[in-house]
């Protein structure tokens, strides 16, 4: 069975974005997407991946400035 294919208004709530960013992230080519004609739609495992690439690491210690005055 084939996953359901996500609109842009669902993709901006899960990810906490407006609508406009996932547009414009969809023209610039950065997040996975499907186009089927005009429209824009998005399989929730591919983007799901394409957040864990995005993810960093915390570091392991909290940095401390010194202040040599």
């Amino acid at each position: 069975m084939m996953e359901k294919l996500l609109n842009p208004q669902e993709m901006a709530d899960i990810l906490g974005v407006k609508v406009s960013t996932i547009y414009q992230w969809t023209h610039q080519e950065f997040i996975p997407h499907v186009k089927l004609g005009h429209f824009v739609r998005f399989k929730y495992h591919d983007v799901m991946k394409w957040v864990d690439k995005k993810s960093l690491p915390g570091r392991v210690r909290r940095r401390v400035d010194v202040d040599i005055s």
